[in-house]
C-alpha cells in the first residue's frame, strides 16, 4: 500500500507540474482547472479500486471540486455516500481509504454520511446545503448518488436559500471591508470577487433558473453581453487566483502587497516612470471587481423578483421615471437611448427623493449599457452640464449620488480625467484607499460638515460650514484635488488646470472659479505649514495669510484640509493634527483681521491670558515672576496660554529645584498625555527622555525643548499609546515616578532598538532622507528627516544628535500612516563645521535605515 501511495503521489505531482507548465505557456485558466480536477479524479478512482469501495457506496465530489474545478492548492472536498450507517468493519475500511487519499498528497476534506444524514446536516447548515448543491459523482453507486440529488433538490427552499445566501454575502462583505477597493483584496472572498459570482449561480440553480451564465441569459435574467462580461471577469479572477497559488506555493487568495508586483509581472505588466507594475495589475482588478459588483446587483434583483414577486403599480415621477416598490424605474426600456441626459437626471432624482432606496434592475441594466453614449458631445451639452451641477448643488444625497455614478461608470464617463484614476492605488504609505475612493471619501467628509446630525464629530468645522456660502464649491474642489494623480508631475498644478476647465465649462463665475482653482492648487499647503513649520514664528503666519488673502479662502482651505486628511486613512488623523490646523486657522484669521502678528504683541496676549488662568488656580499675585524671569520670548511664543499657566502652576515654587521635576496631565486636546520635564540641563536629556518613551511604546506627537536663562531644561511632550487610550489617568503617576527616577540616576544611554518594519513598509520602502540647512535668520538649523516608521525611530535620531552634542529646540513629529516626516530646530558647534555636518547627516541616515 505504501508503494502504491508513493507511486500515485509522484504521478499526481508530475501531472500537476506539467499542467502548471502548460498554463504558464498558454495562459488558459479553465484548461488548467479541469486538468487538475481530472488528475485528482483519476487518482481517487484508482485508490477506490485498490481499497475496494463497496458497490453500495459512492464517492462524491462536493464544493468547488464538485463544480469540476480544482485550483493548484485548493482542498479536495469529498463525500463518501452510504446506503446505511457503516458498521465497524466498513468504517475501518473507509478510514483506510481516506488515509490513502492523504498519503497520495491530497488536502482532503471528507465526510461519511447516508442520504438522510446529508439532508439533516444541510437543513441545519447552509454551507453544507450549498456544498451538496454542487455535488458530482466521481465513482461508485450512481443510483444512490441520483437519489441524493433528487432528495436534496426536493428539500431545498429557493426563497429561504436566497435569503440565507444573500445575508451570508452581506456578512462576508463587511468582513472584507465592504468594498471591492481594498488595497489587499481577497480575489475569492472580497466584494466583487469570485465568491460573489458563485453566489449568483448558487441561488439561480436552487431556484431552477439555470446553472451557467449562458442559461441565465437564455432565461432573460441577463443579456448576452452581460453573460460575456461575467464570463470574462470570472476568467480573470480565476487566472489571478491560479497565479497566486503557483507563486506562493500554497492556498493563497489574497493579493497582499508582497505578491502584487511579481503577480503583475507574470501578466506582462512592468514598472514605468510614473507607476509600479502592481498598480497596473490592481487597477485592472478593481475595474473587474467593480463590474462584477454592478452586475451582481442587477442579477440578484432579477432573481429576487422571480422568487418574491411584488405586485405594485408604477407611480409616475415624471415622463421618464416611475417609482416601483421604493425603487426608481425607467418608464420605457429605451429611456436612456431616447433621452441620454436621463443618465444624469436619474441620480438627481435619487438625491431629491429620499424615499427612493435605489434603482430597479431594469434601470441599472439600461444605465450600464447606455453609459457608452456619454461622449464629448454629451459633455458639451449645456443641459447635461446644468444637470451635473444640480447634482453637486443638491441639498441632500450628494455623496450617495456620486458614489452611485462612480459604481455605474457614469461619473468616469462624464469626467474623463476621473475615469483615469478609478482603481488607481497610492503607495505613499498613508493613503489606504484608491484615488477615486479617497476623492469620494473627501467629498463625503466635506458634506458631513453641513449636516447637523454630524456636528458632534468636528464642531468647529460644522460651525464654519454653517456660515459658508455655496458649500458646493468645496465639493467641486474635493472632486478635483487629486484627480491628476499618477500622470507624473505635480498633481496639484495639473489638477488645477482640470478644475479651471470644469468651472469654465459649467458657467461658474470668475470669483467662484478662482476659489475652486486655489483650493485644488493649495490643498496640501495648510497641512504642510501646520505640521512642518514653526507656528510661533510671526513670519510664518504672515506668509500663510498672504497666501490665502482673505477669510473665505482661509475657511475653505481649512475645511478641505481637514476633510482630506481624514479621508486618507483612519490612522492618519489625530487630535494633535486637528489642534495644529485649528491654531493655524485662528492665528491667520487674526492677521487677516488686522491684528499685529509681531512677537511683542503675541507675547503680551499670551502672558495676560496665562495670568487670568493662574488667578483661577488661586496662586499669589506675583507667584509667576521668579519662573517667568528665567524664560525668554521664544518660550511664550511656542506655548499657548493654557500650557504656560499649567507649567507655571507646577513649577513656580520649584524654580531652583535640585532634583528633576516631572509633571503629567491628560492632554487638553482630548487624546494622550502631556508631560513637562524640568531639570538641570544636560547634553543628552532629549535622548534620555525619548529612550524612556521608547521602552514604554509611547508615540511622541510633539516636543518643545526650552532652556531657561539659569541653565534649566523645560521640555514638554505630547505622547500617546493606543493600548492606554481609555486609561491615561491610571498611568500619569507611573510616568511621573519612573521618568523622575530615570533622570536622577543619569545612567548611560541604552543602545537604540531596531524595531521591525511593518509588512507594508517592507514592501514599499522609503529611501531615507536627511536635510540640514540654516533657517532664514541664520540663527538655527532646520533638520528634516523622512523614513519608514518603526518602533524606536525617534530615539535612534535623538541618540545621534546627543553624540554630536546638537542642541534641540523644537521637534515636529509627523506620522503619516507608515511614514514619518519629522522636522527639528537645532543648533550647536558641530553644525558650523562642514565635515562634522556631513558626518552627522551620514550617521542620521544610518539610524533611519533598518
Amino acid at each position: 500500500m505504501a508503494t502504491l501511495a508513493l507511486t500515485l503521489k509522484e504521478q499526481l505531482k508530475s501531472e500537476r507540474q506539467a499542467a502548471i507548465v502548460a498554463f504558464q505557456a498558454e495562459g488558459k485558466p479553465e484548461k488548467l482547472l479541469v486538468r487538475l480536477r481530472q488528475n485528482v479524479d483519476a487518482a481517487l478512482i484508482h485508490a477506490c479500486q485498490t481499497i475496494g469501495l463497496p458497490t453500495s457506496a459512492a464517492l462524491v465530489a462536493v464544493g468547488g471540486y464538485g463544480r469540476g474545478e480544482l485550483f493548484p492548492h485548493s482542498d479536495v472536498d469529498v463525500l463518501i455516500l452510504l446506503e446505511s450507517p457503516a458498521d465497524e468493519a466498513l468504517r475501518s475500511k473507509l478510514e483506510e481509504l481516506v488515509q490513502l487519499f492523504w498519503d497520495i498528497g491530497l488536502e482532503i476534506g471528507h465526510s461519511i454520511r447516508t442520504v438522510d444524514e446529508c439532508l439533516s446536516e444541510s437543513a441545519a447548515d447552509i454551507t453544507v446545503q450549498t456544498s451538496l448543491l454542487e455535488a458530482r459523482l466521481i465513482t461508485g453507486n450512481r443510483k444512490l448518488f441520483q437519489f441524493l440529488r433528487e432528495r436534496c433538490n426536493a428539500a431545498i427552499n429557493p426563497q429561504a436559500f436566497f435569503q440565507a445566501k444573500t445575508l451570508e454575502m452581506r456578512q462576508r462583505h463587511v468582513k472584507y471591508e465592504d468594498t471591492p477597493y481594498s488595497l489587499e483584496p481577497n480575489c475569492k472572498e472580497s466584494p466583487g470577487g469570485l465568491r460573489d459570482l458563485q453566489v449568483i449561480l448558487w441561488v439561480a440553480k436552487a431556484a431552477g433558473l439555470g446553472d451557467s451564465w449562458r442559461k441565465l441569459a437564455e432565461r432573460g435574467l441577463i443579456t448576452a453581453t452581460e453573460a460575456r462580461q461575467l464570463m470574462q471577469k470570472e476568467r480573470a479572477f480565476k487566472d489571478i487566483r491560479i497565479r497566486l497559488h503557483i507563486y506562493t506555493g500554497r492556498r493563497e487568495d489574497r493579493l497582499v502587497f508582497d505578491v502584487q508586483t511579481p503577480i503583475a509581472e507574470t501578466f506582462g505588466f512592468h514598472t514605468t516612470e510614473t507607476r509600479r507594475a502592481s498598480e497596473y495589475l490592481m487597477q485592472h482588478y478593481y475595474w473587474a471587481a467593480k463590474a462584477v459588483t454592478q452586475l451582481n446587483t442587477i442579477l440578484l434583483q432579477n432573481i429576487e423578483a422571480q422568487l418574491f414577486p411584488q405586485p405594485g403599480s408604477p407611480l409616475p415621477i415624471n415622463e421618464r421615471f416611475n417609482e416601483v416598490n421604493g425603487l426608481i424605474d425607467i418608464a420605457k426600456d429605451d429611456t436612456f437611448e431616447v433621452t441620454p441626459s436621463a443618465m444624469l437626471e436619474v441620480f438627481l432624482l435619487l438625491a431629491q427623493h429620499s424615499e427612493l432606496q435605489g434603482m430597479t434592475a431594469r434601470t441599472l441594466r439600461a444605465l450600464w449599457h447606455a453609459r457608452v453614449r456619454i461622449d464629448s458631445s454629451f459633455r458639451r451639452d449645456p443641459a447635461n452640464r446644468a444637470l451635473f451641477l444640480k447634482i453637486i448643488q443638491a441639498p441632500k444625497g450628494i455623496t450617495h449620488a456620486l458614489r452611485g455614478m462612480n459604481q455605474t461608470s457614469i461619473l468616469g464617463r462624464y469626467l474623463p480625467n476621473f475615469r483615469r484614476i478609478i482603481g488607481q492605488m497610492q503607495h505613499d504609505l498613508f493613503h489606504v484607499y484608491t484615488v477615486d475612493q479617497h476623492i469620494l471619501m473627501v467629498v463625503r467628509n466635506v458634506r458631513r460638515f453641513t449636516m447637523s446630525e454630524h456636528a458632534h464629530e468636528y464642531p468647529f468645522c460644522s460651525q464654519l460650514m454653517a456660515n459658508f456660502a455655496q458649500p458646493w464649491l468645496l465639493y467641486i474642489a474635493a472632486l478635483f484635488h487629486d484627480i491628476a494623480k499618477g500622470r507624473g508631475g505635480d498633481h496639484s498644478r495639473l489638477g488645477m488646470a482640470d478644475a479651471r476647465r470644469f468651472c469654465r465649462d459649467h458657467g461658474l463665475t470668475k470669483e467662484d472659479t478662482n476659489l475652486v482653482v486655489f483650493l485644488v492648487e493649495h490643498h496640501l499647503s495648510m497641512s504642510q505649514v501646520a505640521q512642518k513649520q514653526d507656528l510661533s514664528d510671526p513670519d510664518v503666519i504672515r506668509g500663510f495669510a498672504n497666501l490665502v488673502k482673505d477669510e473665505r479662502h482661509l475657511t475653505a482651505l481649512y475645511l478641505l484640509t481637514v476633510a482630506d486628511i481624514r479621508g486618507t486613512s483612519p490612522k492618519v488623523w489625530n487630535a494633535w493634527k486637528g489642534k495644529l490646523l485649528e491654531d493655524l486657522y485662528r492665528m491667520t484669521l487674526r492677521v487677516l483681521g488686522g491684528e499685529d502678528p509681531s512677537a511683542d504683541h503675541e507675547l503680551k496676549n499670551r502672558q495676560e491670558a496665562a495670568l487670568k488662568t493662574l488667578r483661577l488656580y488661586g496662586l499669589p499675585e506675583n507667584a509667576h515672576q521668579k519662573l517667568w524671569q528665567q524664560l525668554d520670548v521664544a518660550y511664550f511664543l511656542r506655548h499657548d496660554a493654557a500650557d504656560i499657566a499649567w507649567q507655571t502652576r507646577s513649577l513656580y515654587n520649584k524654580t531652583d529645584s535640585p532634583t528633576p521635576v516631572v509633571k503629567c496631565r491628560l492632554a487638553p486636546i482630548g487624546e494622550g498625555v502631556q508631560v513637562a520635564v524640568y531639570v538641570k540641563d544636560q547634553p543628552d536629556l532629549f535622548a534620555r527622555i525619548c529612550s524612556y518613551f521608547d521602552r514604554k511604546n509611547f508615540s511622541i506627537l510633539d516636543a518643545k525643548i526650552h532652556t531657561t536663562r539659569h541653565g534649566y531644561a523645560l521640555d514638554t511632550f505630547l505622547v500617546t499609546e493606543p493600548a492606554f487610550a481609555n486609561s491615561y489617568r491610571d498611568i500619569i503617576s507611573l510616568v511621573e515616578h519612573e521618568l523622575t527616577r530615570l533622570l536622577e540616576t543619569r545612567e548611560a544611554l541604552p543602545p537604540p532598538t531596531v524595531g521591525r518594519l511593518s509588512r507594508l513598509s517592507r514592501t514599499f520602502p522609503i529611501t531615507p532622507t536627511v536635510d540640514l540647512r540654516p533657517d532664514e535668520r541664520g540663527q538655527y538649523y532646520l533638520l528634516s528627516v523622512s523614513a519608514n516608521d518603526r518602533n524606536g525611530l525617534l530615539y535612534s535620531i535623538a541618540n545621534v544628535l546627543a553624540r554630536y552634542r546638537v542642541n534641540l529646540h523644537t521637534a515636529k513629529i509627523m506620522t503619516l500612516g507608515e511614514r514619518v516626516e519629522d522636522v527639528f530646530l537645532v543648533d550647536g558647534p558641530t553644525l558650523n563645521n562642514a565635515r562634522s555636518q556631513i558626518q552627522l547627516e551620514s550617521d542620521l541616515l544610518d539610524a533611519l535605515r533598518v
